[in-house]
């Protein structure tokens, strides 16, 4: 994704650490038979992991705010080219539910299998680490269009464990 710069190669390891974090908190949660839960704790994981993933690549609103103008403006037609509806802006619980209908159908698969017992637990929490990772891995794809097309200088950001 990020082989000819160093930056976005940081960036991206970065994401995918961050990523890998929330995705196991996610399939933990998607294990456990109540009705629900794995939802509202896919959509809390989202909504902390995106602007996470945005910070990575100089993508939050904060970040875009201090660039000057002209960079602005490039940044924004490069989230207008690419059509992401999460680089750049506040994320909240409905816009992260209303882009993850990309992965609705894993979800459903998820809800469905956790009441097989056992089985079932272990193929939902396996959906939902893989509905996670996949719609983590878009996100990153997404910001690395947008970095790239607007010629953004990527933060050289350290890990902070979250």
């Amino acid at each position: 994704m990020a082989l000819d710069d160093a930056a976005l190669q940081a960036a991206v390891k970065r994401s995918r650490k961050l990523l890998n974090k929330r995705a196991l908190v996610a399939a933990a949660a998607s294990a456990v038979p109540v009705p629900g839960l794995d939802w509202a704790v896919d959509a809390a994981m989202l909504s902390k992991l995106i602007p996470e993933i945005n910070k990575e690549f100089g993508l939050t609103p904060e970040q875009l705010d201090r660039l000057d103008p002209k960079k602005r403006d490039q940044v924004q037609k490069a989230v207008s080219m690419v059509g992401s509806v999460l680089v750049g802006k506040l994320i909240s619980r409905d816009l992260v539910i209303k882009a993850a209908t990309k992965i609705g159908m894993r979800l459903t698969t998820k809800q469905l299998a956790k009441y097989v017992p056992f089985a079932g637990q272990i193929v939902s929490a396996a959906v939902g680490y893989a509905a996670i990772r996949y719609f983590g891995e878009e996100h990153m794809k997404d910001c690395i269009r947008v970095a790239r097309e607007a010629q953004l200088d990527v933060p050289k950001l350290g890990y902070s464990g979250s």
